[in-house]
C-alpha cells in the first residue's frame, strides 16, 4: 500500500524545469534587445520651445551646463574629449542619435563645438532638447 502511494505523488508532481527554462530565455531575449540610455550625470535647464518634437533612437546624451561644463555619461569631459566618448558611445549603439541638453545660459560657441565633436565622430543625427 505504501509503494502505491509513492508511485502516486511522483506522478502528480509537476517539473518545473521547462518553465524555469522558458523564464531565462525570455530574460536573456530581454537583456539583449534592451536598449539602455546613458544619464548625462547632471540636471539643466532647457530653454522652452513650441514646435519641440519628440526623438526617437536618442541614445546619446551631452550636458551642458550654465558655466559651459561638458557632460557625458556621468562624467565632465573636456571640450576636445567628446569627439572619442561619442565615437565610444556611436560603436556601442550604432543607431544611436546624438541629443545636445543645454542649459539655458550656456554659449552658442560651446554648444556648437559639441555639435561639430558630434559630426566629427560620424554622427549627423544631432539634436538639442528643449521643454515643450
Amino acid at each position: 500500500m505504501r509503494r502505491h502511494n509513492a508511485r502516486a505523488e511522483e506522478e502528480q508532481s509537476i517539473d518545473l524545469t521547462p518553465m524555469l527554462d522558458v523564464v531565462f530565455i525570455m530574460l536573456i531575449f530581454f537583456i539583449v534587445t534592451a536598449s539602455f540610455i546613458k544619464e548625462t550625470g547632471i540636471e539643466v535647464n532647457r530653454p522652452d520651445a513650441l514646435t519641440a518634437e519628440s526623438k526617437k533612437n536618442a541614445n546619446i546624451l551631452v550636458a551642458v551646463n550654465g558655466n559651459n561644463e561638458i557632460w557625458i555619461d556621468k562624467r565632465r569631459i573636456d571640450v576636445r574629449a567628446v569627439r572619442s566618448n561619442v565615437e565610444r558611445l556611436r560603436a556601442e549603439n550604432p543607431e544611436g542619435a546624438v541629443v545636445i541638453q543645454a542649459d539655458e545660459k550656456a554659449t552658442a560657441e560651446t554648444i556648437i563645438k559639441v555639435m561639430d565633436a558630434a559630426r566629427e565622430a560620424g554622427v549627423f543625427d544631432v539634436s538639442i532638447a528643449t521643454e515643450e
